[in-house]
């Protein structure tokens, strides 16, 4: 039997069998993902990820991880953890880097080095309500990649418009995803 072929980490043989298994089972290719939240005291919230749905079944088989957020005390938190607005920042970042390496596996280019810089802007005048005309959330997002790899400038290009076009984080906030808000009765 040969060795599975291995690219930047990622299981490429795996990769193309997943594709294949959802191109023969659709159903299997829907997932859904969870996080539960709880006040702990003034700007600081711990929000936990752990079980989810997907390939069909439940999986309970991660280990809980747990996400402090606070705010800056500029913004009268007490700086217990990166504040939700730079979370939307840091998944992002990594939903960008992992499509990105994805994407460059699969083509077999091998990677040296990926960094990646995000810049956001919010005016806080929105959130206040303090403007009708200013947005409640981020105006605007900047991506700045840095790829080392034995390839042409323009396929570090490639891979930088493929990482945003298959990225479901980026997807998401692009396309304004719908969210609903509502009690929990349960």
């Amino acid at each position: 039997m040969a060795p599975e072929k291995m690219v930047n980490g990622i299981n490429v043989d795996q990769f193309f069998a997943n594709i294949n298994r959802f191109k023969e089972k659709p159903d299997l290719a829907a997932y859904q993902f969870r996080a539960t939240n709880t006040w702990i005291d003034g700007t600081h919230t711990r929000a936990t990820v752990s079980d989810f749905y997907g390939s069909g079944q439940e999986d309970t088989s991660r280990e809980p991880k747990v996400y402090e957020a606070d705010e800056p005390p500029s913004l009268l938190g007490r700086d217990l953890g990166a504040n939700p607005v730079e979370y939307l920042l840091v998944a992002l970042s990594s939903c960008l880097t992992v499509a990105l390496i994805a994407q460059a596996s699969v083509r077999d280019i091998a990677l040296k080095k990926v960094e990646s810089r995000y810049e956001g802007d919010i005016d806080l005048r929105g959130l206040l309500a303090l403007s009708a005309e200013v947005p409640v959330g981020y105006q605007g997002i900047r991506v700045y990649f840095k790829i080392e790899a034995d390839i042409p400038e323009a396929q570090k290009e490639e891979l930088v418009r493929l990482a945003h076009t298959y990225s479901p984080v980026a997807a998401t906030i692009s396309q304004a995803t719908p969210v609903s808000v509502h009690m929990d009765k349960s």
